[in-house]
Formats: structure tokens, sequence, C-alpha cells
């Protein structure tokens, strides 16, 4: 249908009744329906009402609440009078979404407009709402421009609900009253999605992920319950920015509080990039007219060039599964919120090849009440959204992992270390007989142990950040390299005898540890993931006298920086947290710098002179 002549006199010609323009619909088609918040509700009840006289036509959505249930209507007529095609599952809370998998398309939703545009899917009539046209007879996608502007643009006719309850967001939204061929207005509010409850597990996930996050960072975050978390945690970054397939209140919110202000994502500087909105009726009003707000198609949200151009760029997915290899799944469990393939393969490699990018795969340990690990030994019958030399960060409420460069068994024994612990050893033992770990591993105390994130803390010194966190399993080898590469003076210092080889079952108390009875806490430089470590402090518990005997070691050229002061510091903060009376040294009677180091601490101080010099102090006498 075609009009000429002004495009407002066009407007009035193209404006029909719903059930007018439904008519326009013919059996046999192939129909888009407009996704996420921006789904044209009442065009889809008026399709409904009048979907008896028609067969077999193909629905192309991606995400829907099913308000109006078209999902009910092919399982009534067995998919004759029409059949479903979800690109993307998205709100899986609905029953009936969940328990029809058959109509669920996996792709990489950068992908999709080409489909459209190149007509490898055909689109022949396309159901959208819009923002009432501005002066030029512009009319805005708002909320929803994803893959739905591609599918207008590519449709043999489109349908346009014009509701004036939607925003006018700026950027690549627009659509010309000339290209369009019905008009229903009908205003009505857009579907809205609360923030949901957030889950003990996903506030740890959160937190481990903002200590991640640095300052200038460009983020992609998802729309789950762990992603709602790690904004909460990000209120104290400092110039952060957003390109991201969907903007959400949270994302507003900090926005408001200065912390997104885009100034160093490198490329869209000052600018929200996404593609379209879930959220509040506040978040809607939030993006009209705001210049600070660009909302671009799928293609170029998710393109992984785009993508990669960002400074910092941080991507955020959950995933379902993950296997000890690495490979993960993210296809969609029943009753999950938002789940799917999604854009989660484009952002994940996008990130990686961004400058100081970091890819971030979020996971719950478990599921079904702990009954069930989320981390298996392999992924079986399971599709492997993304490969394993595709990940780099894994998070889950126990901790942190960075596969990037790692081998199958470093990996593997990362994972674990990150697993629920009543999961750990049937890992570790399947692991063993997939020959991923060598026979002879054993998790000693750490099976049990629960990283303590709190301890974690970034302290410039010298003009470097220095890193001074607890150990972990995974830093076997760089503790056995900080001690090969000590001065003869400092081993002897250290051990109290000459040394020259550091095997793995001499030092690995120190990374095997429960962070209750034993702890180290070791002190690291260098790029995330790759850092040397520099010092490593270590406590041990003797349960006769409820006393933790402590030992410490600097590398030659950080000593005299004041390492051994926080080390002891940041021991003694965390035996005395975790109930332990005191600390106890043993050393020589000429160790001029241990002796310094006990008196720095405000507890009062007892020496014993034999043989060996013995310090100690109790926590509950302070100076």
């Amino acid at each position: 249908m075609t009009f000429s002549g002004y495009w407002a006199d066009d407007y009035v010609k193209k404006k029909k009744e719903v059930h007018d323009a439904i008519q326009m619909i013919k059996s046999g088609q192939r129909v888009f329906i407009g996704s996420y918040c921006g789904e044209p509700q009442h065009l889809v009840k008026g399709f409904a009402e009048g979907s008896g006289r028609l067969s077999d036509i193909e629905i192309i959505r991606l995400m829907s609440t099913e308000t109006t249930s078209l999902t009910m209507i092919a399982n009534k007529t067995r998919d004759q009078r029409l059949t479903i095609r979800s690109i993307y599952l998205g709100s899986a809370k609905s029953e009936i979404l969940a328990k029809n998998m058959r109509f669920y398309t996996p792709m990489n939703l950068s992908e999709v407009p080409r489909l459209f545009k190149k007509r490898l899917i055909p689109i022949n009539v396309a159901l959208i709402q819009v923002r009432p046209p501005d002066d030029f007879g512009w009319m805005s996608l708002g909320v929803s421009v994803d893959v739905t502007m591609a599918a207008a643009q590519s449709a043999d006719i489109v349908i346009a609900q014009v509701n004036s309850r939607m925003p006018m967001v700026l950027g690549q939204s627009f659509i010309h009253v000339n290209d369009v061929d019905a008009i229903v207005e009908y205003d009505e509010d857009l579907l809205t999605i609360s923030s949901v409850p957030i889950p003990q597990r996903a506030d740890m996930i959160g937190k481990h992920i903002a200590r991640l996050i640095e300052d200038g960072s460009t983020l992609q975050i998802g729309l789950d319950t762990a992603s709602q978390a790690t904004s909460l945690a990000l209120s104290e970054k400092n110039d952060l920015g957003i390109h991201s397939q969907f903007l959400t209140v949270d994302m507003m919110r900090l926005y408001s509080m200065g912390v997104i202000n885009n100034k160093m994502k490198g490329f869209n500087n000052g600018k929200m990039v996404a593609g379209c909105a879930v959220g509040t009726k506040n978040l809607y009003e939030f993006l009209d007219l705001n210049p600070a707000v660009d909302f671009y198609p799928f293609d170029y949200i998710n393109d992984i060039d785009i993508i990669s151009r960002h400074n910092k760029m941080v991507s955020m997915n959950v995933a379902q599964y993950i296997d000890l290899a690495g490979q993960v799944s993210c296809d969609a469990l029943e009753y999950n919120l938002y789940a799917g393939v999604s854009g989660i393969p484009d952002f994940v490699r996008g990130s990686n090849r961004s400058k100081h990018g970091k890819s971030i795969i979020m996971i719950n340990a478990t599921a079904k009440d702990n009954t069930e690990s989320r981390i298996v030994p392999m992924l079986n019958n399971t599709i492997v959204t993304i490969p394993r030399e595709d990940i780099r960060w894994v998070v889950t409420e126990f901790g942190v992992a960075n596969l990037y460069g790692k081998s199958i068994q470093q990996r593997a024994l990362a994972i674990i270390s990150i697993a629920h612990p009543d999961f750990r050893e049937k890992l570790l033992f399947e692991a063993k007989n997939l020959g991923m770990v060598g026979s002879e591993r054993t998790l000693g105390e750490s099976v049990r142990g629960v990283y303590p994130v709190r301890f974690e803390e970034t302290i410039k010194i010298a003009g470097k950040k220095i890193l001074f966190r607890p150990a972990k399993t995974v830093d076997e080898r760089r503790i056995q390299e900080h001690f090969y590469q000590l001065e003869k003076v400092d081993v002897i210092s250290r051990f109290f005898h000459e040394k020259s080889r550091f095997v793995r079952q001499e030092v690995q108390g120190m990374f095997q540890v429960d962070y209750i009875h034993n702890m180290t806490i070791i002190a690291l430089v260098g790029e995330s993931g790759f850092e040397k470590v520099v010092g490593v402090g270590s406590y041990y518990f003797e349960s006769a006298d409820n006393m933790a005997e402590i030992a410490f070691s600097v590398s030659k050229e950080y000593q005299g920086k004041g390492f051994g002061k926080i080390l002891i510091r940041k021991l003694a903060e965390a035996a005395r947290e975790n109930g332990i009376l005191g600390l106890f040294a043993v050393t020589v009677p000429g160790n001029k710098n241990m002796i310094r180091l006990f008196r720095k601490l405000p507890f009062k101080i007892r020496s014993v002179l034999g043989d060996d010099l013995m310090l100690s102090c109790r926590f509950d006498e302070p100076v």
C-alpha cells in the first residue's frame, strides 16, 4: 500500500481500527511481533481474536511475556492455525513458554537482522509499536529497537500501533509514516518488569564481580538477579559506561548517581548505547528525549568489532552449566527469569578483544536446593553455548576463577575451587577419571573452604598497585615461584634452614587452606589473572592453646616497603574474626624484622628467648 503527498495526510488515510488492520494478514504468512516491553499488546490481542480465520501463520518474535497467549492457540490447534519461532526464549517464568521448547530458535542476536534484511527469513507482516510522529513524520520505536527495526524495514506490510505513552528514544530508532502501511492509534501502558528480590547467592556473585570492574570500564549487563546485584555493588565506581543489549532500572540509578557518565568509553563517548529497555515506567520516562541515550539495532549493538572498540569492555552473562574444561551452556532452564543464547557469544568475544576488557560468566554453584551442582565434569546432552577457549573469568557465590591461558588441569582445579563444597571431592574424583587432573592431586583443607572476599585489598605502594588477598588453590605455581626466587638468607629466615626445592607436597599447606584454621595472604603485582606473588604471610592453627603460628616472606625488591606490616595486620584481622585467641612466631633471636612487625600490632607482646625466640600476642590484651 503506497500513498503520496504530505505525510500528515497519508497518516490520516492509513488510520484503521485494529480489526481492519489485522484483516491485512493472510493465511500462510510470516508475522513478526515487536519485542520485549515494546510488544504492541493491542495489536497482538486483536490478532489473537481474529486468528480463527487464519491457518499456517508463523509468528517470529524475541521475548514475550505472553500477556496474550499465542502459545496456547498454537497448542490447541496443534500448530495448524499458527506456529511460533522464538529466536530468544526470554522470560521463561511462564510455564507455557518453558514447556514449549520446540518453538525456540537458538541464534546469536547479531545475526537476526541479516536474516530479515536478506529475506532469508522473509517477513510478510510486522506488528510494531511506535511513538506518535514528530513534526517531520518520524516515529520512534522507543523501548524496542533490537531486531524490530530490521523487521519493519524488511516487511511487506507494516502495521504500527501508535501509543503516546511510548518514549521517544534517540539514535537509530525512527521509522517514517511513509514506511508503514496501517496505523492503529491506541494508548496503553507499556509492559513493565520490576526488579525481583536478590537472593543471597546472587548478592555474593555481585560483590565478587564488582571487585573485578575497574573505574572507566564499559559494561554489558544482563537482566538476571546476579546482574542486578552487581549493579547495586558498583555504587563506589567512577566513570563507567554502557554498551549493552538492555537498558535497565539499575543502569538508570547508576547514571543518576554519577557512577555512569560514559566519558571513558573510547567509542560513542557520552552515550549509553543499547538495543532496548526492560524495566519500569520511571525508566521509560527517563529515556524520553534523553540526549545521553542512543538505541541501535542488535546488528550494531552485538557486532563484535563494535563491542571491542570500547575501553575496558566488561561483559557479564549468566550460564546454566559449566564443565571442568570451561565449556559453558547458557540455554534457559524452566522458570529462570531470563536466559537463552541471545548475544552472549558476541559480547564474550568482543570483550575479550577489547583493550583491558573482561568477559565474565556468572553461575550459581548449585540448583534444586543445593542438591545438584551446576558445575559438572563434562557437558553431556547439553548444548555448548560458549567453547572453552573463549572463557576467561568465571564467578560463583564461592569465588572467582580466571581460566585464561590455563592448562586443563589448572582449569579443572580452579573451577572446582569455586564449586559448592559439598561437590568438590566428587568433581575432583571425576576429573581424575577423565584424565583432567593428576591422580596424586588432593584438595586438602580447601575442600570445605569458602573464599573470604572481604579480606581482599588493593594498596598503592611506591607507585604500584599491590593486591593483597587470601591464597587460592590455583596459586600453587606462583607461590612456588616466589620461594624459588627468594634470596638464600630469606629462605633460611622463613624455613630455618637452607632449601633449594619447594615441591607441592611441602608448600601445599599455604594454598590448600580452609580460611579459618589456616590462612595465607599473598601480595600480587601484575596483570589480573597473571600476577606475580611478591609476598606471602600464613597462619597455622594450634588447637592446644587456640593460637596460630605465623610466618612471612617478601621478595627482595619489595622488602622495606611495609609489606610485612600489611600481611601481619590482615592475618591478625582474619584470625581474630575466626575466633583464634592470638598469634605467635618462632624465629631466630636476631630476626629484627619479625620483632618489629609484632611490635606494630596493637596488642601486648610477649617474648621468650631460648635456642629460638618466641614472640606472641593475645587479641584480648590490647596495648
